[in-house]
C-alpha cells in the first residue's frame, strides 16, 4: 500500500514537474492581468502578397519569443523542484498566478515527502498554433518531456525513489502561452494525455 501510494505521488510529481506551472501577470510584476492593448493584433494588413511576409516574419518573431518564455519558464521550475521552492528563481516573471500555483501545491507537497528532484528533464517544446489577431494574442505549445535523466530523491532515507513502472520515459504535455502588456506568459500546462513521443 505504501508502494503505491509512493508511486502516486512520484507520478504526480512527475507530471507536476513539467510545468505545470511551470507558469496573472505576475503577482508581484506589477501586471494587472489585462490583456495587451490590441492595437498591434487589428492591424492585419490585407494587402498584397509582400505584406503575406511582413506577417510570416511577425509570427516567426513570436513563435521564438513563445519558446524562450516557455524555456526560461522549464529551467526556473526546476530549479525550483531541485532546491524545494521557488524563491529566487525568477518562475513569476514566465507563469502566471494560476500555474504558479499548481507548482507551489506541487513544491508543498515534495516538502511533505521530504523529496527533491534530481537530474534533469528533457524538453523539446513547438509552437502549434498561434493566433496575433485575437484581442489577447494566444500561442498553443507541445513539448516532449524526456524523463530518462529525472530522480526523485527521498533526502530522509537518502536514496532514489524509482518512477512507477507504468510512468513513460517520453511523452507530450501542453501548453498555452498569451501575449499580456506586450509579453508572452506561460497561462496553462497540461501534463497529462498527450501521449508518447
Amino acid at each position: 500500500m505504501r508502494a503505491t501510494v509512493q508511486g502516486r505521488r512520484t507520478e504526480a510529481l512527475c507530471c507536476a514537474v513539467v510545468l505545470a506551472g511551470v507558469l496573472a501577470g505576475c503577482g508581484d510584476s506589477g501586471g494587472d492581468g489585462k490583456p495587451a492593448s490590441s492595437s498591434a493584433a487589428s492591424a492585419v494588413p490585407s494587402v498584397p502578397a509582400a505584406s503575406a511576409s511582413g506577417t510570416q516574419d511577425l509570427h516567426a518573431a513570436d513563435e521564438v519569443k513563445v519558446l524562450a518564455v516557455y524555456r526560461a519558464m522549464t529551467e526556473a521550475e526546476g530549479e525550483a523542484y531541485r532546491t524545494g521552492t521557488d524563491k529566487g528563481t525568477g518562475l513569476e516573471r514566465y507563469a502566471t498566478l494560476d500555474a504558479l500555483g499548481q507548482t507551489r501545491l506541487d513544491l508543498a507537497r515534495m516538502k511533505e515527502a521530504g523529496t527533491v528532484v534530481r537530474g534533469e528533464i528533457g524538453h523539446d517544446p513547438e509552437v502549434t498554433s498561434l493566433d496575433l489577431e485575437a484581442k489577447t494574442p494566444t500561442a498553443k505549445l507541445s513539448d516532449c518531456i524526456d524523463l530518462s535523466e529525472y530522480q526523485t530523491y527521498d533526502v530522509r532515507a537518502k536514496k532514489v525513489i524509482p518512477l512507477p513502472s507504468e510512468q513513460p520515459l517520453r511523452y507530450i504535455a501542453t501548453a498555452t502561452a498569451e501575449r499580456w502588456d506586450g509579453r508572452w506568459m506561460i497561462t496553462e500546462v497540461n501534463t497529462q494525455g498527450g501521449g508518447a513521443c
